[in-house]
């Protein structure tokens, strides 16, 4: 019997006390607990969103009425708790409370593996099984040990674990000056330390904790207009924005530029195979909605680039099976295995740091030496998965001369331009990329794209 998805490609997400009530809170943290069993240990994890702290209350309630045995991290970075479940190695899992880039009215719950690393797909079915079936796993009250600790060190030992990665001398030989953005949430909490670490001159915006935003979570260029015009003006040598979480890094070039995560991945990869030469497959691994500008540039390098569905897990899962220099997301996801099998913005910034210092050209000249592109992303609101399979049918069949790759939505593929719909995994929406020579060509073929979904759609 298939049962309602709770997951979308990254947790479970919803807005607080309409979907996330105490209700469904306490039955989602007793399933979970169910498929981990009583005596696990489990940590927990939380950002500043609004609702966090009643949730982190009954998530922790209901692991301890489970027989769970419960370490609670505080404020701090989804990659700073996987790091640490990762590397201490002491944990059977971890819950981390965030909803990422979702709007401040969301929150969500990600659970983790004892690996560090996203729960995989067959955990989480197992998990909405026990959710929907209400089979909780209780256990008789002498055996109620209110196991509870509080882990104080998880965000030094993450900071750590980032500069001892790269070469800091190096780094601190530059004096670079950058701008940093940190969503008003917790990565505030370690991305400045780690700069300090490196030596930079830093120049902060949106550092202080808060569950009203001054920008929305999601770094996009439409939110971080302010942020690029600090970066001109302070005459950085660029920027970084983080999303509520920090697992993501969007760069901003000298020029105020806000630059797509695909495009600075193909930057980090160079350094890695260049400067770093990390062992294992010259490969690295990215969904479909990254540019073809990633195939393009590596494959000079003679890197094999494995295309996936879009979702952390599944990049991180298929990394770890095949082996890669590096796994990535447009939307600034960075993964670098010598640190982790996950998306990490703190890392992710130590890195181009590092780049830009054995280069020794600015993040400004390294972008225009890549090819020429440009992208344009919009959301189109949907009422249902049916309604999203049906707009991906009709563009098939549209499209049916071209090449395809349908492992998630519909990516197409012609000389020189691509698009993509796919339905979002965390929002009600289809997502729509069109990458093209020049931005007219661009915005004329996602409005003829848009034009066609109304149509489909019949509005």
């Amino acid at each position: 019997m298939s049962y309602p998805r709770l997951f979308g490609t990254d947790g479970v997400r919803g807005i607080v006390n309409e979907f996330l009530t105490p209700e469904n809170v306490l039955r989602l943290t007793l399933a979970i607990a169910s498929y981990f069993g009583p005596g696990s240990r489990i940590i927990v994890g939380r950002d500043a969103r609004a609702g966090n702290d009643f949730i982190t209350h009954i998530v922790i309630g209901g692991l301890l009425a489970s027989g769970i045995k419960v370490y609670y991290a505080g404020l701090t970075p989804t990659p700073a708790l996987q790091y640490y479940i990762k590397s201490t190695g002491g944990f059977d899992g971890g819950i981390m409370i965030t909803a990422s880039h979702n709007p401040p009215q969301y929150s969500g719950i990600k659970v983790i593996a004892s690996d560090g690393v996203e729960l995989h797909r067959e955990g989480e079915k197992e998990i909405e099984k026990i959710y929907h079936e209400r089979r909780f796993r209780r256990v008789p009250w002498k055996q109620l040990s209110n196991d509870y600790a509080k882990v104080d060190d998880v965000n030094e030992h993450y900071i750590r674990g980032v500069v001892d990665l790269v070469d800091i001398d190096k780094i601190r030989s530059r004096n670079f000056r950058v701008v940093l953005d940190g969503a008003n949430n917790v990565p505030s909490l370690t991305s400045p330390k780690i700069l300090k670490h490196l030596g930079v001159k830093l120049i902060t915006i949106n550092t202080e904790l808060s569950h009203i935003p001054n920008r929305e979570p999601e770094p996009t260029p439409e939110n971080l207009v302010y942020t690029s015009s600090i970066v001109r003006s302070m005459k950085a040598d660029f920027g970084v924005a983080h999303d509520g979480d920090g697992d993501r890094a969007i760069f901003i070039d000298g020029k105020g530029r806000v630059l797509s995560g695909d495009r600075t991945a193909i930057l980090l990869c160079k350094h890695i195979i260049e400067y770093r030469r990390d062992k294992g497959p010259k490969r690295v691994v990215t969904a479909v909605s990254s540019s073809m500008l990633v195939e393009e540039v590596l494959s000079k390098y003679g890197v094999e680039v494995v295309w996936t569905r879009v979702g952390s897990i599944t990049i991180a899962r298929t990394m770890m099976k095949m082996g890669a220099i590096a796994g990535f997301e447009e939307n600034g996801g960075f993964m670098y295995p010598p640190h982790h099998y996950v998306r990490d913005g703190g890392m992710a910034i130590a890195l181009m740091l590092e780049y830009l210092s054995y280069i020794r050209k600015s993040l400004t000249e390294l972008i225009d030496e890549l090819p020429s592109r440009h992208i344009v992303k919009t959301k189109v609101p949907i009422r249902s998965r049916e309604e999203a399979a049906k707009v991906v049918n009709k563009l098939k069949e549209l499209y049916s001369k071209s090449r395809i790759i349908d492992i998630d939505g519909v990516k197409i593929i012609e000389r020189d331009y691509w698009i993509l719909v796919r339905p979002s995994g965390t929002e009600p929406i289809l997502r729509v990329f069109v990458e093209a020579s020049n931005e007219q060509q661009a915005n004329n073929i996602l409005n003829n794209v848009l034009k066609f979904i109304r149509e489909v759609l019949g509005r």
